[in-house]
Order: C-alpha cells, then sequence, then structure tokens
C-alpha cells in the first residue's frame, strides 16, 4: 500500500502549519459516518471522528484504480504538525535518512529504525524535554531493519531483538547502551523479503512468545489460482485455514516462535500486510494494523486494526473485510465463504497504517500523561495514500476503546502533513508511547521525528 515518493522541492506558506494554539476554538467535531466519513485530506483536522463498517463497503470497481502518488516537499522551517488544543509537539530529530518504527527502552531511550540506512539508531532525550542529550548508532550493517523488540519484558532486558527484511537478530544489550557490545546473532532467518518488506516483532507479555508478521509478496497473489502441489483439498487438510501457497506460503500472515526463534507457528492468515503490531497492556492481545489490497476504486477496501485471533483468517486474497469476495478471485474459494474473521476498526482505503500504539499512563503523574479519556486507547500512524484519487492518510489517528474494547470510532490526532493535493511534507509510520508519557512519532517523508506533550488543562 504504501509506496515511494519524489522528492519535489519549494516552499510551503507558513499558513498551512498551525500549530495547536490555533484549534483553541475547536468544538467536537460531529461524527462521520458511512460514505460520509471516507472523505480525503481537505477534511482532515484534530478532532474529525469518523465510524466505517462493514455494510459500508461500496462495491468494487465503482471508480477506477487511481495512480495518485505525493510528491515531497522540503519541510518549511516554522513547520509543525496540527493537534488537538492543549497539546504541542517538539521536533527531536531531522534530517534522517528513514526513520520507521520507534519503541523505548525502559530506561527511557529511544530506538528508531533508520531502514534504508540499514541502522539502528537510539535518541536519549534530557528530561522534560525534545532535545537529545546523547544519541548515536545503536547497530548497523542490517538489512532493511524495520521492528524492534526488548527481551525478556520488563526493566532488565537482556537482548534488543530486529526485524530485517529476511531474518530476525538480536543483539546483548544492558539498559543504557548506546551501542551495541558484539555482533547479531541470528534468532530467524530465511523470511522472503520481496515486495511488502515491512518486518514487525513484539513479545508476548509473558516473554514466552515472539511474534512476527510477515506481508504479502503481491497486491492479490495472482497464482493462487493454481491448485498447491497436490491438490486443494490435501493442502487444506494440512494447513491453517486460509493458508496460501506457492511464492506466498509462509506471507500474509502473523507467525510466532519461542524466544531463541525455534518452534515456528502460524498465529493468523489472511492479514495481507501487517506492518505493525503491538500488545494492549489492559487484555495482553495482540494487535496488528493492516494495509489491504489495492485496484478495486478509492474505497475499496478499508484499511485496519484489529485484535489477532489464534487460528483466525482475515480474508486475503479471496475475501476482504469479512465475506466480501476479491471479484479477481471470484468463486476460486467457496469453502472459505463465511470464514474471514471481520476486524475490530475499519479506517479510510489506502490510507497505509504503518504502526499502533496503546496509551498507558495510569501510573504516571498527572502533570505528565495525556488527558484521562486518552487511557486505553490507541494511536496509529497513516503513511498516506497513492491509489486514491482523493488523497488520504498522511496523519496520525486515534482509535476510541471503552472498557478495553474497541468503539469502532476513531477520531484525526495529528495532522498538516499535506501541503496541496500534489505535495506533503510528513509520511508518519512509528508511534509509541515515552516513558514520560509523551507520544513519539516518526515519519520519513522528512526524516523527523517528534515529541508530543500535553501542556492544557487537566481533566
Amino acid at each position: 500500500m504504501e509506496d515511494k515518493v519524489i522528492r519535489l522541492a519549494g516552499l510551503v506558506l507558513p499558513a498551512l502549519f498551525l500549530t495547536s494554539a490555533a484549534f483553541a476554538q475547536q468544538a467536537d467535531q460531529p461524527l462521520l459516518k458511512g460514505a460520509a466519513a471516507f472523505g480525503g485530506w481537505r477534511a482532515d483536522k484534530p478532532g474529525v471522528r469518523r465510524l466505517i463498517r462493514p455494510e459500508d463497503l461500496p462495491r468494487p470497481f465503482v471508480t477506477k484504480s487511481a495512480s495518485n502518488s505525493a510528491g515531497l516537499a522540503d519541510m518549511p522551517a516554522d513547520a509543525k504538525p496540527q493537534l488537538p488544543p492543549g497539546f504541542s509537539a517538539e521536533l527531536v530529530a531531522s534530517g534522517i535518512d528513514n526513520p520507521r518504527v520507534v519503541r523505548v527502552a525502559p530506561n527511557g531511550d529511544l530506538f528508531v529504525a533508520d531502514s534504508e540506512a540499514n541502522q539502528i539508531r537510539v535518541y536519549r532525550l534530557a528530561k522534560g524535554s525534545a532535545k537529545p542529550s546523547e544519541q548515536g548508532i545503536f547497530a548497523g550493517n542490517l538489512n532493511q531493519p524495520y521492528g524492534i523488540a526488548f527481551y525478556p519484558p520488563g526493566n532488565d532486558p537482556q537482548w534488543v531483538y530486529v526485524a530485517n527484511s529476511d531474518s530476525i537478530v538480536r543483539f546483548a544489550y544492558r539498559n543504557g547502551a548506546l551501542k551495541a557490545s558484539g555482533e547479531p546473532e541470528t534468532i530467524v532467518d530465511n523470511i522472503p523479503s520481496n515486495h511488502h518488506w515491512t518486518r514487525d516483532i513484539v513479545f508476548s507479555p509473558d516473554g514466552k512468545t515472539l511474534y512476527l508478521s510477515v506481508g504479502s509478496g503481491s497486491n492479490v497473489a495472482e497464482e493462487m489460482d493454481k491448485a498447491p502441489k497436490g491438490g486443494l483439498e490435501a493442502w487444506v487438510k494440512a494447513k491453517p485455514l486460509g493458508a496460501v501457497w506457492g511464492s506466498e506460503n509462509g506471507r500474509a500472515d502473523v507467525q510466532a516462535f519461542d524466544p531463541d526463534g525455534k518452534n515456528g507457528r502460524i498465529v493468523a492468515t489472511g492479514l495481507r500486510n501487517c506492518s505493525g503490531m503491538t500488545i494492549q497492556p489492559a487484555t495482553g492481545a495482540l494487535w496488528c494494523v493492516v494495509n489491504e489490497r489495492d485496484a478495486l476504486g478509492d474505497n475499496v477496501p478499508f484499511e485496519y486494526a484489529t485484535s489477532v485471533k489464534e487460528g483466525a483468517f482475515y480474508g486475503w486474497p479471496w475475501y476482504y473485510i469479512g465475506n466480501n469476495e476479491d471479484p479477481r478471485h471470484k468463486d476460486a474459494r467457496p469453502d472459505l465463504a463465511g470464514k474471514a474473521t471481520i476486524p475490530d476498526v475499519l479506517m479510510q482505503a489506502h490510507s497505509a497504517p504503518l504502526n499502533i500504539a496503546f496509551y498507558d499512563g495510569k501510573d504516571l503523574p498527572a502533570d505528565s500523561s495525556f488527558p484521562k479519556q486518552y487511557q486505553g486507547d490507541a494511536f496509529v500512524a497513516l503513511h498516506g495514500s497513492w491509489n486514491r484519487g482523493n488523497r488520504t492518510g498522511y496523519k496520525v489517528v486515534r482509535l476510541k476503546f471503552k472498557d478495553g474494547k474497541p468503539t469502532g470510532e476513531y477520531e484525526d490526532f495529528m495532522t498538516g502533513f499535506v501541503v496541496s493535493n500534489g505535495e506533503v511534507w510528513g509520511r508518519p509510520v512509528g508511534v509509541t508511547m515515552a516513558a514520560d508519557g509523551a507520544l513519539i512519532v516518526t515519519e520519513d517523508g522528512n526524516g523527523t521525528i517528534w515529541r508530543v506533550t500535553y501542556d492544557g488543562g487537566r481533566s
């Protein structure tokens, strides 16, 4: 879903980049439902709320398949993302080649995957500040690193795990280390890496399971129209529900391993490109955000965030958003009809969700956390569309939860990265909660990292 963009130099009017103070008079927005929620970048601003349901899906091919990649503008010196009233964003770093996933070490250090530079960066921020007091390259000579995880979970990890596009490696680690002390140890190898290459990893709360997401090797797996070797019936009996074969074998799924990389198994299938995973603190459930398929029209199918259920099949490539058959695989798998799990939260089509993080500030001092209504909600970074005539994404949104369960509603939280219908200056990728309650966001358009804090009235 995500695409490469061409850098177009140019200045942007400062008025396009209003700070959060400009929204002081902003009231709660009406909840947009159905087709009204599809929209595009011109309707985006902090507080805009959307609720998209499976029954809102248009038919495929109602619109033509667009090719609408954004040009990349230089970030103006005074540019800042737009945020809800009471929030502000400070620049942590800029000029990074390709900042992607960001994760927080137990001591508060920020570990950032600089994917195209094949390295992991680390930033130690001064207390209560966005200014790094120390920084460095933790490890280099990697292969498109993306996911980062500390093991064992808790306050005293012994390892940093890194997901390359084709392997998982780990480095010996001690709290506060700014540079790896030794060579990487390969834990999982031979991960297929063409096409979708973003591999995320996360440990279960008890540290016994390492989850790995592996995206598909194509848009819609055209070769699945040919039966697997030995026949479809035998394949279905031997493999998990919805498992794919051929060059897609072991892809479009979430896998699990023991911490040493052994005992590999498939957790769930049919997830076209689960580019970001996290554990929900309130429930211990595994969540992922998924880039769905292209070329069915501007609003088909919806992107989504979902809890990942053991043994579940989420549709790709034969079905999407439940029992909606992809017309390019018509009548290919009637045995799977009605068996695709419907995702929990649906989002605007082609907006390219890349990372997800829950906000869990209940143990923080009241003066350093977000307002209480944010507790238990999740933030998702939307990298932005290319297969849509009306550009969407290029923002961070907030998924609403109640009593640990998703309401299906989400709202714009961090916007302002789009300059015009043809240009953007920012493409959000990584999102995580810092040790002090700030929200950390990376974007790979201009290679920046932002620290978002709440400094308004408490509620």
